[in-house]
């Protein structure tokens, strides 16, 4: 029996890593066509010719990070600070319902809908629209993650700091911020990753001026270029891979 479960067990393994790995293999290859096995050429040749080239890899990486940072931290504070009214407000279940919206409507559609007024502005194809447009998405998320934070506890935390003589300022920096860094790295890590992987907002809003990593991967599909897709898709994997470690080693760990 326990040979049968190490069996099941690595089984397990290989079928989730054989994407990562095949994705990886193809990104090193090139001239790789049927009936052939293996590729004629395996090597370093297709990342070494992102540097620099018309591919713009790099850049889409870089200004995906940019994007996807600036969403988290935004949506993270504007979303820990302002769910605390949103909880204690006599209105509550109103103002909850209503951080649904966003949602109601498919991404495509949501951007559909913005568009008109992002023109009108003048954000309409730019790097801080979509970070606007990427924020409108995130932010309701982030409400919805902390106001399971806002009970009772807390506001018995919020009075007595207050009865000691501390301010609004020390309640926060002093007793609040620390008690929900915990929760603030894990709303930051998912507000990351909804930016980091968004597709539909993202191209009807940056209309193909805003370059993501998801939209290069999509770009390279539609173009049959496989080698710069998996490669693509190689780069897309890693900062999510770097956000689990963290969140395992620093958060998680910290929490048990």
């Amino acid at each position: 029996m326990s040979k049968l479960k190490s069996i099941a067990l690595w089984a397990y393994v290989v079928a989730i890593m054989f994407p990562f790995f095949f994705l990886l293999l193809l990104s090193l290859s090139s001239d790789w066509r049927y009936p052939a096995l293996l590729p004629e050429y395996f090597g370093l040749k297709n990342w070494v010719q992102v540097v620099g080239t018309e591919s713009g890899l790099a850049y889409s990486f870089f200004i995906s990070l940019v994007i996807s940072l600036s969403v988290a931290v935004t949506a993270t504070l504007s979303g820990f600070f302002i769910s605390r009214y949103v909880s204690y407000h006599k209105k509550k279940g109103l103002l909850t319902m209503l951080t649904y919206f966003p949602y109601i409507l498919a991404p495509v559609v949501f951007g559909a809908c913005l568009s008109y007024y992002f023109l009108r502005i003048g954000i309409f194809g730019t790097t801080a629209g979509v970070i606007i447009a990427q924020f409108i998405i995130a932010f309701p998320y982030a409400l919805i993650f902390f106001s399971s934070f806002w009970n009772e506890k807390i506001k018995n935390y919020e009075n007595l700091v207050s009865t000691l003589g501390g301010n609004r300022w020390t309640t926060f920096t002093k007793v609040l911020l620390p008690m929900a860094k915990g929760l603030m790295m894990v709303c930051f890590f998912q507000t990351f990753l909804i930016s980091w992987f968004e597709y539909g907002l993202t191209s009807i809003i940056g209309v193909g001026k805003v370059q993501t990593l998801t939209i290069k991967v999509f770009l390279f599909i539609k173009e049959a270029n496989f080698y710069y897709g998996a490669m693509s898709c190689c780069l897309l994997i890693i900062p999510p891979v770097v956000l689990i470690y963290i969140n395992k080693r620093f958060v998680f760990n910290k929490l048990i």
